[in-house]
């Protein structure tokens, strides 16, 4: 019984490790088909994993998970119920059925059956954290969900180089002046998940020079004379790694990407090195030089990205605009929204005259707004609480551990970086994106907590 559990729980992380690898692959995996294939392995990784090596505090997240799972099942009742148990259905129906002059049953969703499609992306999100959560309670099996991340990441970000300088038919050089992409569809989801493979191999740099030194504290005094002696052949593999990433991310072209995957850096480093760090003036310390080393980076190292700031500037009115039609759109629906996946045909009752009419906007560029929109208030609020939740519990491993620090540091500063570029754009609704992230913060949460030696 033991060898054959042994070897079940071997094969719930090797699902882990193939679905968080692969998702990148069929083009951010955004057809139905693909996403719902990820839930059906995921939920048998998560039904075949071991409870057994879980604590109090890591169970409770899977409560979290539970509370979250049902307030979605309440709202895809709500909106796919002939008969909803609190909401009243959308007055376009009554709308048409006046003008056709024919009956036709209402629905709280204005496209019929459409959240059923929609349902598979914050699905496969979820079981993707609950994944990472249970798996990766055994440390080994963390760092080894650190590696994958990582290595996966640069054969991507190989391959989207190469179809930058190599034409596949004809296997000849060239150089085409567009964004790279790699597998996914849009450049500015591939700058996010190019920088959270940056990160990760950051953070892996540092752990390996970490190690080489013997003390309980870093003596900062004397880094400077032993700096060459911790620094080794066997980083260079790793750094090339990074750099191939970090190029990948600024080959994107993507403004937010960029700027956000530089912020987060400073983040991991300063994450990992918190209790190396001496006291506050420490910590203002690494947080001042890592601005400085990220605004030479920004200048010498990425001039497609400082030359588009000062064409289009930081901010984009057209998107300001489109909050604010999306404001109007959940003040009009704000406890059950127009239904998951319907923001495309809801949007252009709501459409600003100062939005341009050339173009569709599919996106509301804001996953909060969008879910707000979409699901309603509620649980957008319970989907905040539950970001805040992990923040305070991964700032806490931070705090707190003195083994593994770099499995809460990478997750703080990965999960920072797919918040922050959600609120501009739309990254963590694309599930070959989403599914990397939430199984590191899975990962980083279930490691924030003490173990026994």
């Amino acid at each position: 019984m033991a060898l054959l559990l042994r070897w079940v729980d071997r094969g719930s992380s090797s699902l882990l490790y193939l679905v968080v690898a692969l998702a990148p692959l069929p083009l951010g995996s955004i057809e139905p088909a693909t996403i719902a294939f990820w839930c059906v392995v995921l939920g048998v990784t998560a039904m075949v994993a071991s409870l057994l090596g879980l604590r109090r505090p890591q169970r409770m997240f899977i409560g979290l998970v539970a509370i979250l799972g049902v307030a979605y099942g309440i709202v895809l009742h709500e909106q796919l119920s002939p008969h909803p148990w609190f909401a009243s259905p959308h007055p376009i129906w009554k709308e048409t059925a006046d003008m056709l002059q024919i009956p036709i049953e209402p629905s709280v969703s204005i496209i019929r059956n459409q959240p059923w499609f929609a349902i598979g992306a914050p699905l496969a999100a979820l079981l993707s954290f609950l994944c990472g959560l249970i798996v990766c309670a055994d440390r080994i099996r963390a760092h080894q969900l650190l590696k994958v991340i990582a290595w996966s990441g640069t054969a991507y970000a190989i391959y989207g180089i190469t179809l930058v300088f190599v034409d596949p038919m004809t296997m000849t050089l060239r150089v085409r002046l567009i964004p790279l992409a790699s597998t996914f569809v849009n450049r500015n989801t591939a700058a996010a998940y190019f920088s959270a493979c940056s990160i990760v191999w950051l953070l892996l740099i540092c752990d390996r020079i970490r190690r080489r030194i013997p003390n309980e504290r870093i003596d900062w005094s004397s880094m400077g004379v032993n700096f060459p002696q911790l620094v080794s052949v066997q980083l260079i593999l790793p750094l090339m790694m990074m750099f191939i990433c970090l190029l990948a991310t600024f080959m994107t072209n993507s403004k937010a990407g960029v700027g956000l995957s530089l912020v987060s850096f400073i983040i991991g480093v300063v994450a990992y090195l918190y209790r190396d760090l001496p006291g506050r003036r420490g910590v203002f310390f690494a947080v001042g030089a890592g601005c400085g080393v990220a605004l030479l980076s920004l200048q010498f190292l990425a001039g497609n990205i400082v030359a588009r700031f000062s064409e289009q500037g930081f901010i984009d009115h057209t998107r300001l605009s489109l909050y604010r039609s999306a404001l109007r759109m959940i003040a009009d629906r704000p406890w059950f929204g127009t239904g998951l996946g319907t923001f495309a045909w809801a949007f252009p009752a709501y459409r600003s005259a100062d939005i341009s009419s050339y173009g569709v906007y599919d996106r509301a560029h804001n996953t909060l707004l969008e879910v707000a929109v979409e699901a309603g208030l509620p649980l957008a609020l319970l989907i905040v609480i539950g970001w805040l939740v992990a923040f305070a519990v991964l700032i806490h491993g931070v705090q707190t551990r003195r083994r593994d620090r770099i499995l809460p540091a990478a997750a703080l500063s990965v999960a920072f970086l797919a918040v922050f570029h959600s609120l501009v754009d739309f990254s963590l609704q694309i599930p070959g994106f989403a599914i990397v992230v939430f199984a590191l913060l899975g990962a980083g949460v279930t490691q924030s907590f003490r173990t026994g030696t």
